[in-house]
């Protein structure tokens, strides 16, 4: 496991970029009363993922803030590596710096980079932030970095490279084969998305609106064909989405108990920590579950 503490369960959410920043930090308060380990949130297309961890630092006394991912071709190696720097030095051991590759449309498409070798870019994007000169107040050595991965290669290089994975999008099958690839020392910190419904009907729906977004990006589609899946499992289900099968492996739903036994799973599965994302169609909605499930993922 990593060296900064993120406890077993965290929350996983994008939802704070659709809230005025005063009110997400408001509720990463909240997580944090609540007995949250860590927020996870990504980078697309909205605010800046460093700027965000400072705003949410400031808002809080103890809860770490996890970046789930932030995207490498976002900004140069210098940039990245001093920017956590900045970050560590104004809130010490608090700060976790997930990087990742992104996906090839959000990379080419909307910032115009060559997306041809995204895991040699990595470790040649790991070496340069290693390298990079800092003049400032705070740390000289690098603090804690986590890469997104998902096959073997990446996640190899999370191990080699970096202090372990965030993986994202994945059932507690894909924890028991990263473990394997990493080997016992690396820290492991998958994502899991829930929704909190007792109805077959209306959670797989709910389900499957979330996963219609990554259901369309090869980086996702490999990895389950991978563990096992089909392609009619990715597109066979209703309406042309996902089957019935492929939605209870990527997301829990039902009853909190339901929900808390999924995230065992992992944690058995090899996980030292798990990111809860709650689908919901609002962050009030979320939030209830965050609340919701608190003292069952916290017990």
């Amino acid at each position: 496991m990593g060296n900064i503490d993120i406890g077993r369960v965290g929350i996983w959410t994008g939802l704070l970029d659709l809230v005025p920043s005063s009110q997400a930090v408001e509720l990463a308060a909240e997580v944090e009363e609540l007995g949250y380990g860590a927020i996870w949130y990504p980078e697309a297309v909205g605010r800046d993922p460093f700027v965000v961890a400072a705003l949410l630092l400031q808002g809080t006394s103890s809860i770490k803030i996890a970046t789930g991912i932030a995207n490498i071709y976002a900004r140069d190696p210098m940039t990245t590596a001093n920017a956590q720097r900045t970050v560590e030095e104004a809130f010490p051991g608090r700060f976790l710096l997930g990087l990742g590759v992104s996906h090839q449309n959000l990379v080419e498409d909307l910032r115009n980079h060559d997306y041809s070798r995204p895991l040699s870019y990595m470790r040649d994007y790991l070496a340069r932030m290693r390298e990079a000169v800092f003049l400032a107040h705070g740390p000289q050595e690098l603090p804690e970095i986590v890469l997104a991965a998902l096959g073997p290669r990446m996640l190899a290089l999370s191990a080699d490279a970096a202090a372990g994975a965030h993986p994202y999008f994945v059932p507690p099958e894909h924890t028991a084969v990263a473990r394997d690839v990493m080997g016992p020392d690396a820290a492991l910190y998958p994502e899991q998305m829930v929704v909190l419904d007792t109805d077959p009907d209306t959670a797989r729906a709910l389900a499957r609106k979330n996963m219609a977004l990554y259901l369309g990006l090869p980086n996702y589609t490999n990895n389950l064909r991978r563990l096992g899946f089909e392609q009619s499992d990715i597109d066979g289900g209703p309406d042309g989405g996902p089957s019935d099968r492929l939605v209870d492996a990527i997301v829990a739903w039902g009853t909190p108990e339901q929900v808390t036994s999924r995230v065992r799973d992992h944690l058995d599965a090899g996980a030292d920590h798990v990111g809860v994302q709650v689908l919901a169609d609002s962050i009030d909605t979320a939030a209830d579950g965050w609340r919701t499930l608190a003292p069952y993922l916290l017990d």
